[in-house]
C-alpha cells in the first residue's frame, strides 16, 4: 500500500495563548486589597512633610533662585555629582570585596569581620571628618612627625589637603560602605552553589563566575545598599560644610535659614529629589521583568575556601582596613581628646542623655521596621502603581536634609494643632495649645521619615 503526504489530514493550528496570560495587553486590573491600603495609607502619611517642602515650589519665588541659577547653582550640581560619583565607587568597592570574602572565603580573624565591618556605622561622617582633621592637617600628628623625620620645611613637601571634595569623598566612603556590605553579605548567604556550578561547567572561572553570575544575582541588594549610601552622602550637610565643599545640601540649608528664601530651598530640595527618583525608577524599570531569587528546590549553601600565605594575609589586611580607618582611628582620637580636655561634668547627666538616644533609636527602629514591612508587602501584593509611587516618595526623606525635614514635620504638625485649639476654642471655650508639636511622638515621626528608607530599602532587596 502506497502512502502519499497528500492523503495527511492537515491538523489544526495549536491556539495561541492569550497575551492577557502573560501579562501583555490590557489585562484586568488587580484589587488593592487591605494590605495594599494600609501600605498606601503609611505611605501617604510619611509623605506629608516631603510634599509639605516642596509644595513651596509654586510659591513666587523672591529672586533668589535666578540668584543662585546665575551664580553658584553649577558649582552646587558640579559637586554634588562628583561627591556621588566618588563615594558610590568607594562603597562598591569596599562593600562588595569585603562582603564576598568573608561569606566565601576562610582567613585568619573572619569570624570577627563579619560583624566588625558594620562598625563605622556607629561614627558619623561629620565626627569622623573632625577627627582626621585634627590628624592629617598641618599642625597635625602626622605632618608635624613628617617634618620631624625629613626636616622639610612647609614648602618643600606636598601633603593631600584633607579639608576638600576628595577627603569628603573618602570620609563619606568609609563610615557608609557598611550599607552595601551588609546588603551584599545577606544576598551572596543566600545565593546556591548549583548556580555557580552551572556556569564553571559553562567554561567560567571563578572570577568570570563571579562577575557574571554571583554579582547579578546580587543587584537588588547591591542597588539598595548604594542608593542608601548616596542618598545620605547627597543629604550630609555637616561633613561637606566643615570641609568648606559647596553641595545642593549647603545651598539648601542656607537658602532657607541664611537667606531666609523658603522657596528658593524648596526648589532645590525639588530639584535634588527629582534627581533621585529617576535614577532610582530608572534602575528599576532597568530591571525590566528579570527575577532575582530561587525557582528551584535544589538549593545548597556557597562553600567557603581557606585562604593560605599571602592570600590569607591581603584577605585579613583588605578587611581590617576600612574597619581601622572607619572606626578605630577615629575612636581612639576621640578616646586621646576626652582624656586630654574632657567634661569635667561628665556624669549622671550624660548617661541620662546617651540613654534617651538609645530609647529614642530603639523605639524608631522597631516602628520603621514594622512600617517598612507592611509596605514592602503591600507593594508586591497589590502592584498597584499609585502604592508603589507613594512607598518611593515615602523613602525621599533619606535624601533631605535633617533640617529640612525638621521644618517639613513642624509646618502640618502645627496646622493640625492649630486647627484643634482653634475648633475647640469655637465649640467647647477650650485652648488645647500644641497637642504634637513638640512632643516626643512629633520627634518620632520625623525620625522615621527620614530614616525609613533604610528599613524599606533592606526589605524590598529581600
Amino acid at each position: 500500500m502506497s502512502y502519499s503526504p497528500r492523503d495527511q489530514t492537515p491538523a489544526k493550528p495549536l491556539p495561541i495563548p492569550s497575551a492577557r496570560r502573560f501579562g501583555f495587553g490590557r489585562a484586568r486590573r488587580r484589587p488593592i486589597g487591605a494590605l495594599g491600603w494600609a501600605a498606601l495609607i503609611i505611605a501617604l502619611l510619611f509623605s506629608i512633610p516631603v510634599i509639605s517642602v516642596l509644595a513651596n515650589v509654586f510659591v513666587p519665588s523672591q529672586g533668589t533662585w535666578q540668584h543662585l541659577a546665575e551664580t553658584v547653582l553649577p558649582r552646587y550640581v558640579a559637586n554634588t555629582v562628583w561627591l556621588a560619583v566618588g563615594v558610590g565607587a568607594g562603597v562598591l568597592t569596599i562593600g562588595i570585596s569585603t562582603a564576598w570574602l568573608v561569606t566565601m572565603c576562610r582567613f585568619p580573624g573572619r569570624w570577627i569581620f563579619e560583624w566588625a565591618l558594620i562598625l563605622p556605622l556607629a561614627v558619623p561622617a561629620y565626627v569622623m571628618a573632625y577627627t582626621y582633621t585634627d590628624l592629617l592637617q598641618f599642625t597635625g600628628p602626622v605632618q608635624s612627625l613628617l617634618r620631624e623625620i625629613t626636616g622639610w620645611g612647609p614648602r618643600e613637601y606636598w601633603f593631600p589637603p584633607i579639608r576638600s571634595l576628595g577627603g569628603a569623598i573618602a570620609m563619606l566612603a568609609f563610615v557608609l560602605y557598611p550599607y552595601v556590605y551588609l546588603l551584599s553579605r545577606a544576598a551572596f548567604l543566600e545565593q546556591s552553589v548549583c548556580a555557580l556550578e552551572v556556569s564553571r561547567t559553562l567554561g567560567c572561572g571563578p572570577w568570570a563566575s563571579f562577575f557574571r553570575v554571583a554579582l547579578p544575582l546580587a543587584r537588588p541588594s547591591i542597588v539598595a545598599g548604594t542608593a542608601l549610601a548616596l542618598m545620605e552622602t547627597i543629604a550630609d550637610f555637616g561633613t561637606v560644610a566643615f570641609f568648606n565643599v559647596q553641595t545642593f545640601t549647603t545651598g539648601i540649608v542656607r537658602a532657607w535659614f541664611s537667606m531666609g528664601d523658603r522657596v528658593a530651598a524648596a526648589q532645590l530640595s525639588a530639584a535634588l529629589l527629582t534627581f533621585v527618583l529617576v535614577v532610582l525608577v530608572g534602575e528599576q524599570i532597568s530591571r525590566g521583568r528579570a527575577r532575582y531569587h530561587h525557582t528551584s528546590a535544589r538549593y545548597r549553601h556557597l562553600p567557603s575556601y581557606r585562604l593560605r600565605g599571602w592570600r590569607a594575609a591581603a584577605a585579613t589586611l583588605a578587611c581590617f582596613l576600612p574597619i581601622a580607618i572607619g572606626f578605630l582611628i577615629p575612636a581612639a582620637i576621640l578616646l586621646r581628646m576626652s582624656i586630654e580636655a574632657g567634661d569635667a561634668q561628665f556624669g549622671p547627666r550624660f548617661i541620662r542623655l546617651a540613654l534617651n538616644s538609645f530609647t529614642l533609636a530603639s523605639v524608631t527602629a522597631i516602628i520603621a521596621v514594622i512600617l517598612a514591612v507592611i509596605i514592602g508587602y503591600g507593594v508586591r501584593l497589590s502592584r498597584n502603581p499609585v502604592v508603589f509611587a507613594a512607598s518611593r516618595v515615602a523613602a525621599m526623606g533619606y535624601a533631605v536634609p535633617g533640617t529640612v525635614i525638621a521644618v517639613g514635620v513642624l509646618i502640618p504638625f502645627a496646622m493640625f494643632d492649630n486647627a484643634v485649639d482653634a475648633w475647640m476654642r469655637t465649640h467647647f471655650g477650650i485652648a488645647t495649645g500644641l497637642l504634637l508639636t513638640g512632643t516626643i511622638a512629633a520627634l518620632v515621626f520625623a525620625y522615621l521619615v527620614r530614616f525609613l528608607a533604610v528599613s524599606l530599602n533592606a526589605v524590598e532587596a529581600s
